[in-house]
């Protein structure tokens, strides 16, 4: 089980953290989210990988800084 924190660009409020959460929820493999707002960046813990987390967020309507 490894941690990936991911910088997300886009997020405005709460209803965007929440939406982010949701998506990377809906990866196969996650174990856990934090998405903490103010510092636009998402903790993932679990068995997955880096492209499917990125694609969930990019698919729910927001990007991720590299």
């Amino acid at each position: 089980m490894s941690q990936i924190i991911l910088k997300v660009e886009g997020m405005t409020c709460n209803h965007c953290k929440m939406r982010v959460e949701k998506a990377l929820q809906g990866v196969s493999g996650v174990e856990s989210v934090k998405v903490d707002l103010a510092a636009k960046e998402a903790v993932i813990t679990g068995d997955v990988e880096r492209d499917n987390l990125v694609k969930a967020i990019q698919n729910a309507g927001y990007s991720i800084v590299e």
